[in-house]
């Protein structure tokens, strides 16, 4: 199925949509469906799933606008679905104050179940720039992981990139969070 008929963007905006992207499981599902079409039975296996599970969080993602079946086939007397994203990216909400970020929840979830013997590179920088300068920042790397999103190829193994660009909050602010 090729990515140019897929509208670039879908908006998380229900609550059913977000119920369905906040499940780590699900979140996995879709990271399978990201670059190509897949069965049930393909699901389950890239994922680790029984195929009785795998067809109930697509079912949910299906139903949340999500996901979507691109083609079907017939194998023994049975039609077989190819489920595929709705779009090319998912976009989330910005949590509320103190609220959790989903996407870095599944990002860090993701990093811990990841091989330790592979090749991973995981890093942490604390900057102080003025707000010009943050702007870019967020627009480089916007544009960096939009580039190498055209270049993936289905072919080759997964690989995740997530960044997260933000003010941390002050030390009076975190101190009020923890009481």
């Amino acid at each position: 199925m090729p990515t140019d008929d897929l509208p670039e963007a879908l908006h998380v905006t229900t609550d059913e949509q977000l119920r369905a992207v906040s499940n780590l499981t699900r979140h996995r599902i879709m990271a399978v469906l990201r670059f190509e079409p897949s069965t049930i039975t393909q699901i389950a296996e890239r994922v680790g799933l029984a195929k009785g599970s795998s067809s109930y969080h697509v079912r949910l993602l299906e139903r949340a606008g999500l996901v979507k079946v691109v083609r079907t086939r017939k194998v023994r007397g049975v039609t077989e679905r190819y489920y595929a994203m709705a779009a090319r990216a998912i976009v989330l909400p910005d949590p509320g104050e103190g609220g959790p970020d989903v996407l870095m929840r599944h990002a860090v979830a993701d990093l811990e179940a990841a091989p330790t013997d592979g090749a991973r590179h995981v890093r942490m920088a604390h900057l102080r720039l003025t707000e010009e300068q943050f702007a870019e920042l967020g627009a480089r790397l916007q544009a960096l992981a939009d580039e190498y999103r055209e270049l993936s190829d289905p072919s080759l193994p997964d690989a995740s990139l997530v960044f997260a660009l933000f003010h941390p909050a002050s030390r009076e602010q975190a101190e009020g969070h923890a009481k």
